[in-house]
């Protein structure tokens, strides 16, 4: 990869097993030659860190939507300057956990209609998409339960219960409709290999 770099990213519920698909095919290209960057979000720089701890620890009720959004927005753009975009430019396959789609979402259809808002943020301080996103499609209860079994200190969304991963299932396969070209949903309420398999088989058509 001379010229251009690849970002794929990957969206889904929480517990859906998309950081664990992220890796597994940052492991699978990595073993094919090719350079990977695995990054995640919230995170992914020093600066996008500091606010993930911020965003995914502490009540529920910490912060209103506006306010992640800035926050979420501040993260990602740092995480864009500092990690995404040198990866890319030198011909890296960036792969995120997560990127503007989960905002989309979280924030913009969680607690409100902020969608516009998200949209208009989003074009005015990131201007970038991925070539490619993997939405790993899980049923909402069995996710949370599984990301709640994982008992971690980062729980705060998980924490508004199930109704909340239902909305956002149904606003991500609507967000697949809205973006066919670019994302591709995948059935996550199989065997971890199977799915590896069609995010490989997703990832390929783009490859150089």
């Amino acid at each position: 990869m001379t010229k251009k770099g690849l970002f794929v990213s990957f969206e889904g519920i929480d517990g859906s097993g998309k950081s664990t698909q992220a890796r597994r095919l940052a492991d699978s290209l990595t073993a094919r030659g090719y350079q990977t960057v695995l990054t995640r979000e919230p995170g992914g720089s020093a600066g996008a860190e500091e606010i993930r701890a911020l965003v995914l620890q502490g009540d529920p009720d910490r912060w209103s939507a506006e306010t992640e959004l800035l926050l979420f927005t501040a993260a990602r753009r740092d995480h864009l300057e500092r990690t995404i975009r040198p990866a890319l430019a030198a011909g890296q396959i960036v792969i995120c956990d997560r990127f503007a789609d989960s905002t989309r979402m979280y924030q913009g259809l969680s607690r409100g209609d902020l969608r516009g808002a998200v949209d208009q943020l989003h074009e005015l301080m990131i201007g970038q998409e991925p070539d490619i996103t993997a939405l790993i499609d899980m049923d909402p209860a069995a996710g949370l339960a599984r990301a709640k079994s994982r008992q971690t200190v980062e729980e705060r969304f998980e924490d508004f219960g199930v109704t909340l991963q239902e909305k956002m299932r149904a606003g991500f396969l609507a967000l697949a409709q809205e973006f066919p070209d670019r994302i591709h949903v995948i059935d996550g309420n199989r065997p971890e290999g199977e799915v590896a398999q069609d995010v490989l088989a997703a990832v390929d058509s783009c490859l150089p």
